[in-house]
């Protein structure tokens, strides 16, 4: 489908004749659209197809869609922050598709039914060096695997997983469900090489044909604050490494994390796991502002948690925790008050953000650093080294799960191309079928599905799974709200209101051709179409030559 078709709202056929005649001046033409949730999915997932699928009841098919795009779905449903629902266009009549929700299933479905990828590629004889064996990492060796390159991943970890076994609770990822991911990768034929850490590229990419570095973000921010007991004052990072390791600091009875983003939100939820009665987050900007995601700021809040906006910590000296109050000067930046409170805390964590630790690469000619540390790259994901890319946390990026997932899966199709001498081009991306665009007269109201969760009481004794899947029934009753936006799902619509029987019904799957010798343009199909799958087009325009 070409960029250039108008899509301009249809008119309102209701208040004026509709145009027909003997010269039609205008045709209707079948076009396709791009869903928000598919253009919002920072892993480049086809969610609407995958939805279409397990509405069918077709859940492998559904799995096999997803995974060609996206190799960790179970991980994904529990740990994605699913930007696609932000912009889901159901929220607008009533809530969105929970396609978090849908994914997990697929995901678990998948695991307990053992369903395996396939190779998509004879063997090229290529052979491909990844370092780091989180997100990014994986999801470039997974794509790698299957386009048939010989896929190595080094890693310093125990593990493979990289911050989501080090840096995700067990309650929110539970770790049989990241072995059984990574294990399905590792059937492909990738060999991951553990406590493996790299210090000299340029020696260890020899007899490797291309590079793809992923190291997380491992490496603890500081701030300088006045203690007593220094030791009373540990990294949020680190913290979290030991606790999923089995380790089982002591803490004391009250603890307080400093920082607002979602390592600190899992900090304070994982101490009151380890026991503490008290956990506080302090955190100097406002609510609004924070770096967390709401939704883990809500959790820990229903776990007890107390959080202390507009609050910045001076001096700790345990069990006393001095904190000047902030308030928003005109342009909404927290500024220093000069007034002190006092807090209780036995242990202080910080959890003021990480960084990537690519001192590594340094002495690769080429490679170029922003002042934060973070690689340059180009826009297929190259450093300044031919052969060697880069992506996940070390590059300019959100840093989140789904996005160095996406980062494997683009720096693969470059890498691919780089390794065959070949161009990949561009992807183009079809017009969006914006919320404007449909006709939500055609659905009935349908709120979503929520999946349950345990009782905080129970949550808080133990790092068991607290958010519960959704059963077959739910999925695909919840893959059955997706609106299916911009593209044809079959409803019969067009065939049903069209005056001059110019629809044509091709058999399921395969949608609807025009007969124009009967069509007259009128634009009744078009005005009537619930997803904004038909654009009326001028007779002469190339995109109606492209469709006669």
């Amino acid at each position: 489908m070409s960029a250039a078709r108008d899509l301009t709202p249809l008119p309102d056929l209701l208040h004026g004749a509709p145009e027909a005649g003997p010269v039609r001046t205008n045709r209707p033409v079948y076009v396709d659209l791009l869903p928000p949730c598919n253009n919002a999915c920072p892993a480049g997932e086809n969610i609407q197809a995958w939805l279409e699928a397990a509405r069918e009841k077709d859940f492998e098919k559904a799995w096999r869609i997803l995974t060609g795009d996206n190799p960790l779905p179970a991980i994904h449903g529990r740990v994605c922050y699913h930007p696609c629902e932000g912009v889901c266009n159901r929220a607008q009549l009533d809530s969105a598709v929970s396609i978090h929700a849908v994914e997990r299933f697929l995901g678990d479905l998948a695991a307990r039914n053992h369903w395996s990828f396939g190779m998509t590629k004879e063997p090229s004889g290529k052979r491909v060096l990844v370092i780091g064996a989180g997100p990014s990492g994986l999801s470039a060796a997974f794509h790698l695997a299957r386009r048939g390159h010989q896929v190595e991943i080094r890693d310093a970890g125990a593990e493979p997983g990289g911050m989501m076994r080090y840096g995700i609770p067990a309650y929110r990822l539970p770790r049989d469900v990241l072995a059984s991911e990574i294990g399905r990768i590792t059937e492909l034929g990738v060999t991951i090489t553990m406590n493996h850490r790299v210090t000299d590229l340029e020696a260890e990419r020899q007899g490797f044909d291309a590079v793809f570095v992923a190291v997380g973000a491992h490496l603890s921010k500081h701030a300088e604050i006045p203690a007593r007991d220094a030791s009373r004052i540990i990294d949020a990072v680190p913290f979290l490494r030991e606790v999923a390791t089995g380790g089982q600091p002591v803490l004391g009875r009250r603890v307080a994390v400093y920082g607002g983003g979602n390592t600190a939100m899992d900090a304070a939820r994982t101490a009151r796991r380890l026991g503490a009665d008290e956990a506080l987050i302090v955190y100097r900007r406002t609510r609004a502002r924070m770096p967390a995601h709401e939704e883990e700021a809500a959790a820990a809040e229903k776990e007890g948690i107390r959080i202390n906006w507009l609050r910045t910590i001076t001096d700790f000296e345990g069990p006393e925790m001095t904190v000047e109050v902030m308030e928003l000067d005109e342009n909404g930046y927290p500024q220093p008050t000069g007034r002190l409170e006092t807090l209780q805390a036995d242990t202080l964590i910080l959890a003021l953000g990480q960084d990537a630790d690519t001192g590594f690469l340094r002495a690769v000619p080429g490679v170029e650093f922003r002042k934060d540390g973070t690689v340059e790259v180009s826009p297929q994901l190259m450093t300044g080294c031919p052969g060697v890319f880069a992506g996940g946390d070390m590059v300019p990026a959100e840093r989140t799960v789904t996005v160095g997932t996406g980062h494997g899966k683009k720096a693969a199709r470059y890498i691919d191309a780089y390794l065959r001498g070949a161009q990949a081009g561009s992807q183009g991306k079809h017009p969006l079928a914006e919320y404007p665009l449909l006709h939500p007269w055609y659905f009935a109201d349908n709120p979503t599905h929520h999946e349950s969760e345990r009782s905080v009481a129970s949550r808080i004794a133990d790092f068991r799974e607290v958010v519960a899947g959704l059963t077959a029934d739910e999925a695909v009753f919840e893959a059955g709200r997706c609106l299916s936006c911009g593209n044809c799902f079959e409803c019969d619509g067009c065939l049903g209101s069209c005056p001059e029987d110019a629809v044509i019904k091709l058999g399921p799957g395969h949608r609807y051709r025009f007969d124009y010798d009967r069509c007259t343009g009128c634009g009744v199909c078009a005005a009537q179409c619930p997803v904004a799958a038909i654009s009326m087009v001028p007779e002469d325009s190339t995109v109606a030559q492209e469709w006669s």
